[in-house]
């Protein structure tokens, strides 16, 4: 219709409701009760039924009426205007009606008969008063109804939000999206006032998050080497977070910011007595945090330095004896060493200074102790020692004689360990992992039936009821804690396995003949893989990070002239340290190396396409670096 026919159909409408109003006036009900006489002696008669109809139709055309106009005015919704004008009607109704009848009626019995009847005729005014509103609103205090929107998740308040507007500011507001965020493990150390809409924050980090799998998935990302040292061999690597640690056979120790890439404080000197030695001793072992970073020496030394400064040792001592096993505490300043039978623990008190904690294989600090202090799980032969430095002496967690442990791991709350079976013992079932409980100090379950010694055992990263583990028979093993059960078996090293580490949906395992291996947990299907010539020693990633480190047995390799072993190691001898970076800003082209953006038409290029995603890497993505 267009503009013009609709302004007239407006006014001819109009006229015809006017003429109808003006020849049919409102005839208001009588205000003389029943029976009572008038003006001229004689008692005036109810009106009659046709003339009561006649006035109630014409009240109901007053309210078409109402509608009317209210639609001729262009306003689309007349309902609130129609529930008060239907509510003055019923009202003035009601009150005539009582006054008619109210004249009638006796006065002590009539009192309670009224009552009755304006009781009941209250209640059916109520009743059609909630009737006549098409919705409902219950009005709470925001801080209730806000306790109540928590339980919601994300889909949940979506829909809340599109209900009405007090409800739409309430599942938008800034505390019931921090605490989600902080839920979902983004932004922890956070407070509320740090984002002017944690909605938008929510948003970005899953977004995040999503491309960093993606990115996992077909290996898209920049790979850097981290070296030092290039005339020495590599003998051992550590990392945490953003923080790579090796040392090397010069005695040399090297530390890497890869998160700022801060080269002036990437060289920790050695302490005076070993940088005085000449030849200077060779580092054994390494281990860093996000506080301090250790190294051991050939000679029973130990140094340590602090991330932040790096410089000179913040603490130093002198062991009789090689020491064996190194272990640093995740998430706290405590160090322990272990020469032969006796464990040592060092520790940070309140004012900074290292003081040793008690002295009593391989050793494993428990994280997540916070100032309860530092608690050692100990394997040393058959024996495995549980060490809290407020008890009197360690108290043994497990020995079996003829039975050593080969691997050892720990959570927050349980000890995993491998054991090997040897003699007649082999009859029982093969090797075995044993879990105990931190708690009660007692075995909760035993998994695995293998012919071959286990090898590595990752138990803190993952999920709380799942453990993996590396096998020297070449398989990558899930086991479902609660049930006692294998979830899964992998393939996926021909010289063993001999780093492994998971975390809710992949598995990165490093085997002894230089692979580094990416899997899918639920669908155990290989992703990628990366290789090098050494043996896969160390194995740490992170969300969007990954560190390998490739250690060569050989720490004492022939130079160039078979007369000389003296001189510098030939590259292929002296191990390699490679980071991944798989976040959404690692994308750009000037991260990546002309060799890793080649395409598939360039023979050379294929194994070092680090850079693509294409479908056939979705595809076959165990093949990529064949």
């Amino acid at each position: 219709m267009a503009e013009d026919d609709l302004d007239a159909f407006r006014e001819r409408w109009k006229q015809e409701l006017t003429s109808k109003k003006e020849e049919k006036p409102l005839v208001r009900a009588p205000s003389t009760p029943c029976g009572v006489a008038g003006l001229s002696g004689r008692p005036i008669s109810p009106p009659k039924p046709e003339e009561a109809g006649c006035t109630e139709e014409e009240g109901r055309a007053g309210g078409y009426v109402s509608i009317a106009r209210s639609l001729l005015d262009g306003r689309t919704s007349p309902l609130l205007d129609r529930i008060q004008e239907e509510r003055t009607r019923r009202k003035r109704q009601y009150h005539n009606r009582t006054n008619v009848c109210s004249a009638s009626l006796q006065q002590q019995p009539e009192r309670k008969v009224k009552r009755h009847q304006e009781l009941v005729d209250q209640l059916i005014q109520d009743l059609n008063e909630v009737n006549d509103i098409p919705f409902f609103d219950i009005a709470l205090p925001y801080e209730l109804a806000l306790k109540i929107f928590q339980y919601l998740d994300r889909a949940e308040l979506g829909r809340c939000a599109q209900v009405s507007r007090a409800w739409r500011v309430l599942a938008e507001d800034s505390v019931l999206w921090f605490k989600m965020c902080t839920r979902e493990g983004y932004h922890r150390d956070a407070s509320v006032s740090d984002s002017p809409c944690w909605k938008s924050t929510l948003r970005d980090c899953r977004n995040s998050t999503k491309t960093v799998c993606s990115n996992w998935k077909n290996r898209v990302g920049a790979i850097s080497q981290l070296q030092f040292e290039l005339g020495k061999v590599l003998c051992d690597v550590s990392s945490c977070d953003n923080f790579v640690v090796a040392g090397y056979t010069s005695g040399d120790v090297r530390l890497w910011d890869t998160l700022h890439w801060d080269s002036k404080a990437s060289f920790l000197k050695p302490n005076s007595l070993s940088a005085n030695t000449e030849p200077r001793p060779h580092v054994s072992h390494v281990q860093v945090n996000s506080i301090v970073a250790a190294a051991a020496y050939e000679d029973g030394s130990v140094d340590l330095w602090s991330t932040g400064t790096g410089g000179e040792p913040i603490h130093h001592y002198q062991s009789p004896g090689r020491i064996q096993a190194l272990a640093l505490s995740p998430d706290s300043p405590v160090l322990g060493t272990a020469v032969g039978p006796d464990v040592r623990l060092d520790g940070a008190d309140d004012r900074g200074y290292w003081r040793t904690s008690c002295q009593v294989a391989s050793l494993v600090l428990v994280p997540g102790r916070g100032q309860l202090g530092p608690l050692a799980a100990m394997a040393a032969g058959e024996d495995v020692l549980l060490l809290d430095p407020q008890d009197d002496e360690p108290r043994t967690l497990h020995s079996v004689y003829g039975h050593p442990v080969t691997c050892l791991d720990a959570s927050i709350s349980h000890v995993a360990l491998g054991v090997k079976r040897t003699g007649w013992a082999m009859n029982d079932g093969g090797n075995k992992i044993h879990v105990y409980s931190l708690e009660t100090g007692k075995p909760d379950v035993c998994v695995g039936s293998s012919p071959g010694d286990f090898t590595c055992i990752n138990l803190r990263d993952g999920s709380p009821h799942l453990l993996v583990c590396g096998n020297k028979d070449r398989r990558v093993r899930v086991f479902d804690l609660r049930a006692g059960s294998s979830v899964a078996s992998l393939y996926a090293h021909h010289l063993g396995v001999t780093s492994v580490q998971a975390d809710d949906w992949k598995i990165v395992s490093g085997g002894g003949e230089g692979l580094v291996c990416v899997w899918e947990m639920r669908m155990g299907a290989k992703l990628w893989e990366m290789h090098n010539r050494h043996p896969v020693r160390h194995v740490r990633f992170n969300t969007s990070t990954l560190v390998t480190a490739n250690i060569p047995d050989d720490k004492s390799p022939r130079g160039a002239c078979i007369t000389d072993d003296d001189l510098t190691a030939h590259r292929r001898h002296r191990g390699v340290i490679c980071h991944y970076d798989f976040s959404e800003d690692a994308l750009s082209q000037d991260h990546i190396l002309p060799i890793c953006r080649s395409d598939y038409t360039e023979s050379y290029g294929y194994n070092y396409n680090i850079s693509l995603a294409v479908p056939y890497d979705r595809l076959s993505g165990s093949h990529l670096s064949h």
